[in-house]
């Protein structure tokens, strides 16, 4: 667990100091090509906890159960595209990740958007989205110990909401907005708050509707399968 701790804790300072380094150094912005960086970034960062968990998967039982979540999650996904933003995918993510542990929560998160986005499209886009919501994922397994109930998983829905905008759009502002300057990223972050609050409130309906029973159900599955912590 500590080395869990670790991993998500260099990861987000990486990302955050790589995020602010335009406005730290902006003599560097014509030399850098920022959009490339970030996403040879979140390439690496993604590899990285792939290998991981090929590395902890215990059985073919392991890889199978995580294929089906990413799978539903995807499919969740597909037929609310048309409401900006209403991602019910994320409450199954924060579920397997509290269930499954940090690992397979990642998995889950990250898969989600590359199966999803073969029928919404694909883009540089699906690989902020893979390390935004496999980050969520990731840390929904730290929040076992808290012994959530319904009104702590609508807190969570809401926070992860804003995380996921707030994560998705550093990469779009680094990607697609000239120039890179401190007022620029926050009208980049500012644009997005209805989307950002769209998110945020489905989250917490589909948490309040189905993340309590969800939960139960995937802890049956744990059992069953002799989920081994990861």
């Amino acid at each position: 667990m500590r080395k869990s701790y670790i991993v998500i804790s260099l990861v987000l300072i990486a990302s955050l100091g790589f995020a602010v380094s335009p406005i730290l150094f902006p003599s560097l912005n014509i030399l850098v090509n920022w959009g490339l960086m970030a996403i040879l970034l979140a390439v690496l960062v993604i590899l990285g906890f792939f290998f991981k968990f090929e590395s902890v998967a215990s059985g073919s039982k392991e890889i199978a159960l995580v294929s089906m979540l990413a799978t539903i999650s995807a499919v969740l996904r597909i037929p609310f595209a048309a409401i900006p933003s209403l991602q019910p995918c994320t409450f199954l993510i924060i579920c397997s990740g509290y269930v499954f542990g940090p690992i397979s929560g990642f998995m889950v998160g990250a898969m989600t958007p590359l199966i999803s986005n073969f029928f919404l499209g694909q883009g540089p886009w699906t690989l902020y989205q893979m390390l935004a919501w496999g980050l969520i994922g990731y840390s929904a397994a730290y929040l076992r110990g808290f012994n959530l109930d319904r009104k702590g998983l609508l807190i969570i829905g809401v926070v992860c909401g804003f995380i996921f905008g707030f994560l998705t759009n550093i990469y779009f502002w680094l990607y697609f907005v000239h120039p890179l300057t401190l007022s620029t990223l926050i009208f980049a972050q500012l644009s997005s708050l209805w989307f950002d609050a769209s998110h945020a409130i489905g989250n917490a309906i589909f948490l309040g509707l189905f993340g309590t029973k969800t939960i139960a159900i995937l802890e049956r599955y744990k059992k069953r399968f002799s989920w081994v912590y990861s």
